[in-house]
């Protein structure tokens, strides 16, 4: 139909819409993280892209949790995309009175004791004299700093505990990172000073240059330095880090799905496919199955993969794996399980060696296979080398690796020239006795793949007229991604027709269907399944007997 108004003879050019929806592959390796940090907001998803960016905003490593450990490992090992989610298991926020105004660390934990301010009055006169329409006495600065190495420094200068548009408690709302004020401040009058630690700091500055000098005595040194002892035990124990998280509390407390709290505080999260929750503790820190189980179901409706860690007591290869899986209620195609742990110094610990959970190192493993070949390619074999790894708790031989296999564990090898290795690739329902079609981890994660790039590559669909054109144009949108798959290798079969097909047509979608406005496509894929056994059939050749 010609658009344009025809007025005078001659040549009209008019543009076409082609009909062709861009279906666009989502990320494969963005890993969820659910853990206790250091610091850093409390069940707020942050993503991280290095683990500098980890450090900076949760702290870095820490000896009472194996969060970092595992997020070390996942970039190590070519993870490039985290997303973190801390729970704190009870820290307070620490709290500071400085010339009457009391502020309160921004977040949860110990960290906020590093936390030092101090209020001045310099050039209000200035600013005064600049036409201000505020009354001097009110006005004041503002330094906030974090004392511990690395820390920042925030300077707040005209500031105002009167409602204007430099009130203290907004402008800190608005602009700091490390502190707010708690409380009303309408009638607060701040003055000249320091927080009480700051200043018992100063103390004993001031203290030791006048004994170094000749002009003070050892006896106030030594009081100035208890003083401030004091000062410091008191405010850690009225802080604290918290305590080791559980599932009931932290994890899954009373009404966490409606509120998006704990483990659900991924909900704010468009999209992960893989999720680590690394051990409680460093020792005896197991995840209950309780939790393993409402992980699995959330992994189901949120079409990711649960990486699970091997327990801390499993030092036998067969003993009590059957047993422990079998503890494990929910979807097991949504699971894969890993074993032995990772065997390397501490360097909180001094060098100690130590054993590590598997799961940050396998996510990373995986992310870079994902980069280099593709989701449908195995994060396993003499490719899926352990960086960081120079040891695991248990070698495992070929005839226990022979033992797991068939329950659906995978293994985690070491082999002479290759080194630490990825050595298996089933999910957690790939036991032999199951038979399951999502038997293969690469199968599972590239099915995942494709439905969630289809769910949101035809957004477009809903609310278009429901008949064979908006058909026509799906079956043309959803068949050029199926077929930059085939071209891409992740589908077998010779020809697109035999490695998928795409029907959305009246055969699919009935007149019922068109009543209801409802679409249906149906969309079949040939997936490569790895080549977990390889037979090599020699035969030896005989001369032929001369007639």
């Amino acid at each position: 139909m010609v658009g344009t108004q025809l007025s005078s003879p001659g040549v009209y050019v008019e543009e076409i819409p082609s009909g062709v929806h861009t279906v666009t592959g989502v990320a494969t390796s963005v890993t969820a993280f659910v853990g206790r940090a250091l610091r850093g907001p409390v069940e707020t998803p942050v993503h991280v892209f290095g683990f500098e960016d980890f450090a900076q905003r949760f702290g870095g490593l820490w000896r009472e949790s194996t969060l970092g450990y595992a997020v070390r490992d996942f970039f190590a090992n070519g993870g490039s995309d985290a997303v973190v989610v801390r729970l704190a298991g009870g820290a307070a926020r620490a709290r500071l009175t400085v010339g009457n105004l009391p502020l309160v660390a921004v977040e949860r934990g110990s960290w906020g004791v590093a936390l030092r301010a101090e209020i001045d009055t310099e050039d209000i006169d200035q600013v005064v004299a600049d036409g201000l329409a505020v009354p001097k006495n009110s006005l004041f600065n503002l330094t906030v700093r974090d004392s511990s190495p690395g820390g920042r420094a925030e300077s707040f200068r005209n500031l105002s505990v009167a409602a204007n548009a430099r009130n203290v408690k907004s402008v800190l709302a608005a602009g700091s990172a490390l502190v707010r004020v708690e409380g009303d401040t309408a009638d607060l009058e701040p003055v000249a000073g320091a927080d009480p630690l700051g200043a018992a700091e100063k103390a004993v500055a001031d203290a030791r240059a006048a004994y170094q000098s000749g002009n003070g005595a050892k006896v106030d040194l030594d009081a100035a330095q208890q003083d401030l002892r004091q000062a410091l035990d008191a405010a850690l124990a009225a802080v604290g880090d918290g305590e080791p998280l559980t599932a009931a509390a932290d994890f899954l407390p009373s009404g966490a799905a409606d509120d998006h709290a704990g483990l659900y505080a991924l909900d704010h999260v468009d999209l992960f496919n893989l999720l680590c929750i690394p051990p409680h503790r460093r020792e005896a820190g197991d995840l209950e199955p309780g939790l393993l189980s409402a992980a699995l179901a959330y992994c189901k409706g949120r079409r990711a993969v649960l990486l699970v860690d091997p327990r801390d007591d499993w030092t036998d290869p067969a003993g009590n794996a059957q047993g422990w899986l079998d503890a494990i209620d929910g979807p097991r195609e949504y699971a894969a399980v890993y074993f032995p742990r990772l065997r390397r110094p501490d360097p909180e610990q001094g060098g100690r060696i130590a054993d590590f959970a598997p799961s940050g190192a396998v996510a990373g493993v995986l992310a870079r296979t994902d980069a280099a070949r593709g989701v449908w390619k195995a994060g396993a074999g003499i490719e899926a080398g352990l960086v960081g790894a120079p040891d695991l708790s248990l070698r495992l031989t070929d005839g226990q690796n022979g033992l797991l296999n068939p329950l659906g564990i995978n293994c985690l090898r070491s082999f002479p020239t290759v080194g630490r290795v990825v050595w298996g690739a089933r999910t957690a329902a790939g036991a032999d006795v199951l038979a399951s079609e999502w038997a293969y981890l690469p199968v599972r994660r590239l099915a995942l793949f494709i439905e969630e790039s289809l769910f949101r590559g035809t957004q477009w669909v809903v609310f278009e007229p429901n008949g064979e054109a908006l058909w026509g144009q799906v079956r043309l949108s959803v068949g050029a991604f199926m077929q930059q798959l085939f071209r891409q290798g992740a589908l077998q079969g010779s020809s697109p027709r035999d490695a998928y097909f795409v029907k959305c047509d009246a055969e699919t979608t009935t007149q019922a269907d068109r009543d209801l406005g409802v679409v249906n496509i149906r969309v079949g894929f040939a997936p490569l399944k790895p080549a977990e056994f390889v037979v090599v059939q020699i035969q030896q050749m005989s001369e032929a007997t001369p007639s």
